[in-house]
């Protein structure tokens, strides 16, 4: 994570450096004190962690809650023995698994106040938009079949605090950090057709979690300034969760339903939905 959240911290910070040199006893010519509204457009992406690009999914077959669980064979055998990927199955047998949506167009518009002491500018500010970014995990039976969970954020925001230092320039370098929500989707696919499948937990969530990062804004007149912003975000999920029961035809061999439950609970080993995002700001000020 911290390579990830370090390197644009870095690049944003050594833009702010470059700026024109200034002199250490000269105040800012204008002042960065009071309400702004505008919006940024720029690039998510995830980061993709060992915990991304290792996921599984992962079993509860006595109804405790606990996702520990092998799912077996009648013979005792364990039926997704064939194996897991990152990303979509693109077929019922292991070995490829179409890419995530892991690098998308992210946009927001924001509304904030900044007071300035000296050089120094506090303040805060609400954001919220559309990230686009998602992703899948799949498992495979030995049936063959195939099972796909997937996430995207629908929308998303923030309410953050910020402080910073105003150079001469008009140009103000500042970290920022706060709370951060997304309205997540979660869907599931699978080409078994012998078993039921019921989204039991989860499928529309309100989650959240926080964010931090810096940027570099210049004032290009009294009232209008122009910026690059660095986000690293992670939300905690709430772990949507899929049933496995009987289909339309019972039985009394098939994996998913020969356990203590009577059926299967299924959900994805990673309850965190991490992304990174550059973007352009524009703020009018009053």
């Amino acid at each position: 994570m911290y390579k990830s959240f370090i390197a644009p911290l870095s690049t944003i910070l050594l833009v702010g450096a470059a700026a024109p040199a200034f002199a250490q006893d000269e105040a800012p010519a204008k002042d960065w004190t009071g309400v702004y509204v505008g919006g940024s457009i720029g690039m998510s992406w995830q980061p993709n962690y060992d915990r991304e690009t290792l996921e599984r999914l992962r079993f509860d077959t006595n109804g405790d809650g606990v996702f520990n669980n092998n799912v077996n064979t009648p013979a005792g055998a364990n039926a997704f023995s064939p194996g897991f990927c990152r990303g979509r199955a693109l077929g019922a047998t292991p070995g490829t698994c179409g890419g995530d949506k892991d690098k998308r167009l992210a946009f927001s518009g924001h509304i904030g106040y900044d007071m300035q002491m000296g050089n120094f500018v506090v303040g805060a500010v609400v954001e919220a938009g559309r990230s686009m970014i998602g992703n899948s995990v799949s498992g495979f039976s030995t049936t063959p079949a195939s099972y796909v969970l997937s996430r995207r954020v629908d929308w998303d925001g923030s309410a953050r605090l910020r402080a910073g230092y105003a150079l001469p320039t008009n140009t103000l370098v500042y970290g920022t950090g706060g709370l951060a929500y997304a309205k997540i989707k979660n869907s599931f696919a699978t080409t078994n057709t012998a078993n039921s499948f019921v989204e039991t937990r989860g499928k529309d969530e309100d989650e959240w979690g926080w964010t931090a990062g810096g940027g570099v804004e210049q004032k290009i007149t009294d009232n209008f300034s122009l910026g690059v912003q660095y986000l690293y975000t992670r939300l905690k999920t709430e772990g949507y969760t899929v049933r496995a029961g009987q289909g339309a035809v019972p039985s009394t061999t098939n994996p998913f339903v020969i356990t203590p439950a009577g059926y299967t609970d299924m959900q994805r080993t990673n309850d965190k939905f991490e992304h990174n995002s550059v973007r352009v700001t524009a703020s009018y000020r009053f």
